[in-house]
């Protein structure tokens, strides 16, 4: 199914991202320029400039995600803040938003939790040891429904950003209703937490504000 235009008014992000666009514009034009003007290798120019979109993607996706969740949950703010502290800490996490379809045909019973959304729960549940981190933990409206879910994996293939099982089932939730999944991966060789979300079968990179 495809995804209904979110009504929402994020207008201070909405702006740092056409403000971010217009810039790579005036980047573009620059080394467009110089191309013509200039002997000189300009392949560090480029590696900047695809630095800028994907940052410019990532902050798109942040807007976007706060706009999909307002509808349907109050408390979007407190799950975001949780994505930047587990993101930060690099503690993985896997987190399924139910909106209009109910989830109950697509995912395996969870551990009840049945208590308001708060970024401290959500940080405690996703701490490594912790008995319920393994898993999916389900959002309805403002309460933690549940943890330990296991959600159904995506077939999908040739998607370079599906790199793992929490990606593959982020995705695959997401293919069989309108939830939204995010997913945190924590990438060893990096030593980083990366943070995306999926809706409508497609996975997007996202920051916190």
């Amino acid at each position: 199914m495809a995804a209904q235009s979110p009504e929402c008014d994020f207008s201070p992000m909405k702006e740092l991202i056409k403000q971010d666009i217009r810039s790579t514009m005036e980047k573009l034009e620059q080394l467009l320029a110089r191309l013509d003007q200039d002997e000189r290798c300009t392949l560090g120019e480029f590696e900047n400039i695809k630095k800028n979109f994907l940052d410019i993607e990532s902050r798109a996706a942040t807007f976007y995600l706060n706009c999909y969740l307002s509808p349907f949950m109050e408390r979007y703010m407190d799950l975001s803040l949780a994505i930047r502290s587990l993101s930060g800490r690099r503690h993985g996490a896997l987190i399924a938003v139910e909106r209009a379809d109910s989830t109950s045909p697509f995912v395996q019973p969870g551990i009840p939790i049945n208590a308001p959304v708060s970024h401290s729960l959500l940080e405690a549940i996703f701490y490594p040891g912790n008995p319920l981190h393994d898993g999916a933990v389900l959002i309805r409206s403002n309460l933690i429904v549940s943890a330990k879910h296991v959600l159904p994996l995506t077939s999908a293939q040739g998607n370079e950003r599906i790199t793992g099982t929490r990606h593959r089932a982020a995705v695959g939730l997401s293919e069989q209703c309108d939830a939204i999944v995010i997913v945190i991966v924590i990438v060893v060789s990096e030593e980083t937490g990366n943070a995306s979300f999926a809706i409508d079968g497609q996975l997007y990179p996202v920051i916190t504000p």
